[in-house]
């Protein structure tokens, strides 16, 4: 396993560097947010540490290049910023996971080893099914009982989000989040809008409803619907 390791602070990184190698990873290391950026755009990594305050590139502008060009390696910040609102922006930049210094290094080798598990366990999923309901992720399509839906891209993108999160109820404002990458308004019907246009298509002619509406709270797409 390999871990990209960047971090400016020379002390801390030398030890993180030593200590990873000991257990058993090819561990590289630089310390500069170019250089980060640089070996996470073009070097084949098992897994990221990462600081958030470096010369040159920050932590956030580092991860959010890689995730924007598909980079889906996991990503481990290590760093002294500890507020919440940090801690919350890494992990909505797309961070698997989040370490304030100072830190003991034992946590720190379970988190990289759990996170390494994960990502190995994690199989390339090209379908997604929910009863006979069939969502195609290579070639956009999706269909029901074998009947071809035709859908818009937000409509595929609200039903990719209801499939791959089946059985959990959905808030109004994560759905407006996740398809539309906009902050919630309630003077908007836009989510109500495209839920119902997409029950028109994948529900209306098909038995069991799929997709119900949980009062007060949102949506949910599950196989056993009490609707």
């Amino acid at each position: 396993m390999k871990i990209l390791i960047v971090e400016d602070e020379p002390k801390t990184g030398d030890y993180l560097r030593q200590g990873l190698s000991e257990a058993g990873f090819v561990v590289d290391l630089v310390r500069t947010g170019p250089d980060g950026l640089h070996l996470g755009q073009t070097g084949d990594y098992d897994l990221l540490i990462l600081d958030v305050m470096l010369p040159g590139l920050d932590g956030w502008q580092i991860l959010q290049s890689l995730r924007s060009e598909g980079k889906d390696m996991p990503v481990l910040f290590l760093t002294a910023r500890d507020q919440v609102e940090d801690r919350v922006r890494g992990l909505e930049l797309g961070a698997d996971d989040y370490l304030v210094k100072p830190f003991a290094f034992t946590e720190l080798l379970a988190r990289v080893r759990t996170l390494l598990r994960r990502s190995k366990s994690a199989q390339p999923q090209n379908t997604l099914q929910v009863a006979d309901l069939e969502l195609d992720l290579l070639r956009r399509r999706v269909s029901r009982a074998g009947r071809k839906i035709d859908l818009t891209a937000k409509e595929f993108a609200l039903l990719e989000l209801f499939m791959r999160r089946q059985g959990e109820v959905l808030p109004r404002a994560l759905i407006a989040s996740q398809v539309w990458d906009m902050n919630f308004d309630s003077d908007t019907n836009v989510v109500e809008v495209a839920v119902r246009r997409l029950r028109a298509k994948v529900d209306d002619a098909f038995e069991p409803k799929l997709i119900r509406t949980v009062r007060g709270m949102g949506y949910v797409l599950e196989a056993a619907s009490s609707a």
